[in-house]
């Protein structure tokens, strides 16, 4: 009896002690330390068309132990499936990408995401053009929700055989010189009209997104009143620009991603699209008989803005909170943003890229042999923080859709307060 009693308490030592280990390698936050041997997984959604899964395998080999899923859906999916995830507290992934439209929208839901200050985010801040770091940020500053990935700077990409046939310049530096102010632009447009019988841009949206782009307020202030109503708010600007440029015969009908638009880049059927820096991929890859016809420009400084661009961050549900970190710093570094921006067409937002020598040394053959990369960072040095708000998307769809009436014979006037009805019942829900 008395050695089974014995060996009855080192069976209950030996137990404690295993607990006691068990419970050493994690932390408090249930996080897997390093030491463990145990294999850490990591869920990363991504939406569009990123490098991420091939960055993801080349993290995994450097990083035995960790295995990460990349899930790519459709923008819309992604955010919607995201938003339900984390509404229910259930189901969210380890880590997400947000578009930069779709932020402020999950910013109400600061409590859903890990606050990336807390893992040491402030080390790497100078890495980052600061207009990008601090839309990542909470309105008081002390939150980051987010690191920068890409962004969407944009510049003018010029049909050159248009503009040598209207009799302008077609040099990139000629071309800067020779549009640097809004009327500047709407005079060059007025050339193309009349010599060659074509519009200067593509749709009412591209010319009303000239202004509202680059614009250092939209339609929300931070605390959620409306904007447009006052005197010289950017969207009012935006949209009479836009107005004005469809009254003198300088704005198409061609709006973005239809095959309609898709045939009008292809074939030069307008000469101007004021585009992000992401688009050069999409007309390199399906406007094969505009080879050597586009080449890009800066835009006139009260156009330069961003269109685009997204963060990656770190839904609260997960139990790896520093071994997902350590991945998103990783993938976000300026070295492996190099990568994404050479095999996806990602545009950087760490600076140190645009001095590298791959980038400055970038030629594009689509573009004439043009280093289109160096304009692209030049515009994005000019980008100013622009505070959207959670509505920002639905309210400037009811803008749009009142400026496609008016292309169809509408009422400016009554359009724009239709607009701004709709948008203060939008609100008001």
């Amino acid at each position: 009896m008395l050695n089974f009693k014995r060996s009855l308490l080192l069976f209950l030592v030996l137990m404690v002690t295993l607990t006691l280990g068990a419970c050493s390698d994690n932390d408090s936050s249930g996080n897997v330390n390093e030491n463990n041997d145990e294999n850490v997984t990591l869920d990363f959604w991504v939406f569009g068309a990123t490098n991420y899964e091939d960055l993801a395998e080349e993290y995994e080999a450097e990083n035995p132990g960790i295995k990460i899923n990349v899930k790519v859906s459709e923008l819309g999916d992604h955010h919607n499936s995201l938003f339900t995830a984390l509404s229910a507290e259930s189901g969210a992934p380890d880590i997400a990408m947000l578009e930069v439209d779709q932020l402020d929208r999950f910013k109400q839901a600061q409590d859903r995401f890990v606050n990336l200050y807390d893992l040491g985010a402030e080390d790497i801040k100078d890495d980052y053009l600061d207009w990008k770091w601090n839309i990542g940020k909470s309105t008081d500053g002390e939150f980051l929700f987010g690191l920068p990935t890409d962004i969407g700077p944009k510049a003018m990409f010029y049909r050159v055989d248009l503009f040598e046939e209207a009799g302008l310049p077609t040099d990139p530096d000629e071309v800067e010189a020779l549009i640097q102010t809004k009327d500047d632009f709407i005079s060059a447009g007025q050339t193309i009209k009349e010599e060659l019988d074509k519009p200067f841009v593509d749709s009412m949206e591209m010319a009303y997104r000239a202004i509202m782009d680059g614009a250092e307020e939209s339609y929300f202030d931070t605390e959620g009143n409306l904007l447009i109503e006052q005197n010289g708010n950017a969207v009012k600007k935006a949209f009479d620009l836009a107005v004005e440029m469809n009254d003198l015969g300088l704005v198409g009908k061609y709006d973005m991603w239809t095959p309609e638009w898709g045939n009008a880049v292809n074939n030069g059927d307008f000469a101007v699209e004021m585009g992000a820096a992401w688009l050069k991929g999409w007309i390199l890859g399906n406007a094969p008989e505009a080879n050597g016809q586009f080449k890009v420009a800066t835009l006139p400084t009260e156009f330069a803005g961003n269109w685009g661009g997204s963060y990656v961050t770190i839904p609260n549900e997960t139990k790896n909170s520093e071994e997902a970190y350590e991945f998103i710093k990783w993938l976000v570094s300026p070295e492996n943003q190099l990568k994404s921006f050479e095999s996806a067409g990602l545009f950087p937002s760490a600076p140190a890229v645009y001095e590298m020598e791959a980038f400055k040394n970038a030629s594009d053959e689509f573009f004439g042999g043009q280093n289109t990369a160096q304009y692209f960072a030049k515009a994005a040095e000019d980008i100013s923080f622009t505070y959207k708000g959670t509505k920002y998307v639905s309210a400037q769809d009811e803008v749009l859709n009142s400026l496609l009436n008016i292309q169809n014979g509408a009422d400016p006037d009554e359009e724009w307060q239709a607009a701004v009805d709709r948008i203060k019942a939008i609100i008001s829900r």
